[in-house]
C-alpha cells in the first residue's frame, strides 16, 4: 500500500474539520449543557446525539470482533461509499475500478463525484479473476470494489482471488461484506491487521432486519477511519437510529436464528424453482437472494407484479439478460410466490 497521505486528497488530508459542541467537553462529566444553542425540554430529543456513536461502538466492536477505533457508522453503508469518494478521489482526475455486474450504488457515487468507473466482467459463472481486474488499473486508480456475496449474483467471491487483489493493489480495496451473514466465508473484517488497505463494509438492513432504521457500518485501520469522521456531517447518525441499534444488538441471538430460518427457506425456494417449466438456471447463491434465468424476465416480471408480487428483474444488468432476483420472505411469502407462478400461462 503507498502511504496514506498519498493517495488520500491533499485538502481532505489537510482538512480541519467542524469542532462539534459535543466533542469539545468530552472526556468531562457534565450535567448542564448550555453550549449548544439547544432547547433545554423535550428530553432527551432536545440533545444533539453522540457525533462519534462511542456506546454504540463499544457494543458492537464486541460482536463484531473489531476495536471501537476500528468502526465508522454511517447513514446506510451508501454513506460510507460516497464518503470514500470524497476522501480519495480528486474529481476528474481518479478512477475506481470494480466488477460487473456489482451493487449499483458504487458506479452512482462515481458520477456523483466525477469520478472514473472502470467496471471488468465477471466470467458466466460470475467468478472473481484477480489478475484481470488489476490490469485495469493505472496510476490514477485509487480504489477497487468488490462486493461479497455479491449483488445480483448472490455468491461469494473467491477469497483467495480476494487477498490476490489485496496483495496487488496499491491503493485502497473496498469490500463490501453486506450479506456476509448468510455466508459460510471467513469475514474480511477479522483481518484489519493483517491487510490495511482495506475498507470492510457492513449494514443493519440485511440480517439485522433493520433496513428502516438507516444505519451501516465501515470497517478499516483507525488512520481510515479517522479520516471518514473528519469528513461526516457532525450528527449524522440520529438519537433514534442509535437507540434502535442497541435494542438490536441485545438481540443477536434472535438474528442467528432469522439468518437460519432464511438459509433454509433460500434452499427450499431455489429447489423448488428449479421445477418450474420456463426456468432455465438458478445460480448458486451464499446470500439471503438468489438470481434465477427464466424464459421471459420481463413478461413473468409484469405477470408478478399483477398479483401483487414484486421481485427484482436485473435483465438490463450485465451477464443477467433474462434474469430475475429474488429475494427470500417468510414461508407464506414464498409460498405465495411459487403459486402465482405455478400458475403462469405463458
Amino acid at each position: 500500500m503507498k502511504p496514506l497521505q498519498q493517495l488520500v486528497r491533499a485538502n481532505i488530508w489537510y482538512l480541519k474539520p467542524y469542532s462539534s459542541a459535543r466533542d469539545e467537553y468530552k472526556g468531562v462529566d457534565a450535567s448542564v449543557f448550555l453550549d449548544a444553542n439547544e432547547n433545554p425540554y423535550n428530553a432527551p430529543y432536545n440533545r444533539y446525539p453522540d457525533p462519534l456513536q462511542r456506546d454504540l461502538k463499544e457494543e458492537l466492536a464486541v460482536i463484531k470482533q473489531v476495536l471501537p477505533s476500528q468502526i465508522f457508522l454511517g447513514n446506510g453503508s451508501d454513506e460510507a461509499i460516497d464518503l470514500l469518494f470524497r476522501i480519495f478521489c480528486n474529481p476528474k482526475e481518479d478512477n475506481v475500478v470494480a466488477i460487473a455486474p456489482t451493487y449499483g450504488m458504487y458506479k452512482v457515487c462515481a458520477d456523483i463525484n466525477e469520478v472514473e468507473y472502470r467496471s471488468v466482467l465477471l466470467d458466466e459463472n460470475f467468478a472473481l479473476n484477480a489478475e484481470q481486474l488489476l490490469n485495469a488499473t493505472d496510476q490514477h486508480t485509487k480504489m477497487i470494489f468488490l462486493c461479497t456475496p455479491n449483488n445480483p449474483s448472490g455468491n461469494d467471491l473467491d477469497r483467495d482471488e480476494i487477498i490476490k487483489v489485496i496483495n496487488g493493489f496499491q491503493g485502497i480495496v473496498v469490500i463490501d461484506e453486506a450479506y456476509s451473514d448468510f455466508s459460510k466465508q471467513k469475514p474480511f473484517r477479522l483481518d484489519l491487521m493483517k491487510y490495511e488497505n482495506i475498507v470492510v463494509l457492513n449494514t443493519f438492513s440485511k440480517a439485522w432486519g433493520c433496513a428502516g432504521i438507516r444505519l451501516g457500518m465501515a470497517f478499516a485501520g483507525s488512520e481510515i477511519i479517522d479520516l471518514f469522521n473528519k469528513v461526516k456531517y457532525p450528527y449524522n447518525i440520529n438519537l433514534l437510529t442509535q437507540h434502535q441499534a442497541f435494542d438490536a444488538l441485545k438481540r443477536r441471538y434472535d438474528v442467528d436464528k432469522w439468518v437460519g430460518v432464511l438459509m433454509y427457506e433460500r434452499n427450499q425456494l431455489a429447489a423448488s424453482f428449479k421445477e418450474l417449466p420456463f426456468c432455465r438456471k438458478v445460480y448458486p447463491t451464499d446470500a439471503n437472494f438468489f438470481l434465477v434465468k427464466v424464459d421471459d424476465a420481463d413478461v413473468i416480471y409484469k405477470y408478478l407484479v399483477s398479483c401483487g408480487i414484486i421481485v427484482r428483474n436485473r435483465s438490463r444488468v450485465e451477464l443477467c439478460g433474462n434474469c430475475l432476483r429474488i429475494t427470500v420472505g417468510t414461508t407464506q411469502e414464498n409460498n405465495q410466490l411459487l403459486s402465482a407462478l405455478r400458475s403462469y400461462k405463458k
